[in-house]
């Protein structure tokens, strides 16, 4: 699919408007279906395994997206109408009250709920979708009231971050998403020119090279400081030894998702922006 129309801030009930919304949810689920049906992602659950957890597999992830598609309408709306970050905060709540009625109390999708939902809100409110548009949109519309947020204080990621002293998803999104402008897409886009026609392939190369440089909290949370050390030091090992381009990539990265899972990590926070990465080169032109 192409770029999507330039937008002007229109009424939520406008009729291009709301069907420019669904689109972008429409977007928005596939996104996610794609980072699911990715395969092999050092221990994240996709359409093969359950990768390093127990309490949810492909079925589970299917039924959150589905869940969350409408909110990522509602949220594409607000942007449109330039709602500020305490009505996104409402939507996002109520996304995931969905998503955990949707997989039994399970969280699958926490973080693409916050960082695709920015998202989302951008593309509805974006007048043009040159490069760069909906990172730079978040940034100048939301980073004061995304530092300024309420924390959870017992949810993991945010535990992570006070401990370990790194920013996360909230520094990554008040910044622009910088890690999926300057990482992801470009290892996404170079992975297709290496091997045309083969997605699955760019999206394993994209995930990877998101796992080496993103501050990811859930490897910090499963396995400390010793355990993101290593998740990071592989991938990037993977990435500097060819990626896919190299012939034995899928064994190589095969080989890297066992051993991710025998010491129970999950690189959730790459996996999040993996589907945010395939989500923005969907909808911003490539320079």
């Amino acid at each position: 699919m192409s770029a999507l129309p330039a937008l002007q801030p229109r009424p939520a009930d406008d009729a291009e408007t709301s069907a420019i919304a669904r689109t972008i949810a429409e977007l928005a689920t596939v996104a996610l279906r794609l980072e699911l049906e990715t395969y092999p992602k050092p221990g994240l659950v996709s359409h093969v395994d359950r990768g390093s957890h127990a309490d949810m597999d492909a079925g589970t992830f299917r039924a959150s997206a589905a869940a969350l598609r409408p909110f990522f309408a509602d949220l594409a709306l607000a942007g449109a109408a330039g709602a500020p970050m305490p009505t996104l905060r409402r939507i996002g709540i109520d996304a995931e009250a969905a998503m955990r009625a949707a997989t039994g109390g399970v969280n699958t999708h926490r973080g693409a709920i916050f960082g695709l939902g920015l998202l989302c809100a951008a593309a509805g409110a974006i007048r043009t979708t040159a490069a760069g548009t909906l990172g730079a949109l978040v940034r100048d519309r939301y980073a004061a009231a995304i530092l300024d947020g309420p924390v959870l204080l017992h949810a993991p990621g945010a535990r992570a971050r006070r401990r370990h002293g790194v920013g996360g998803a909230p520094v990554e999104a008040a910044s622009g998403f910088p890690t999926l402008y300057r990482v992801g897409l470009p290892a996404l886009r170079r992975a297709r020119r290496v091997r045309p026609g083969e997605a699955e392939a760019a999206r394993v190369e994209a995930c990877l090279a998101l796992i080496a440089h993103l501050e990811d909290t859930n490897l910090l949370h499963r396995g400390g400081p010793e355990g993101y050390a290593f998740a990071r030091e592989q991938a990037a090992r993977f990435i500097a030894q060819g990626g896919v381009a190299q012939p034995d990539w899928r064994a190589r990265a095969e080989a890297l998702h066992h051993a991710f899972v025998a010491r129970n990590l999950s690189p959730g926070g790459a996996a999040d922006l993996l589907a945010m990465t395939l989500f923005v080169d969907r909808i911003e032109a490539a320079p």
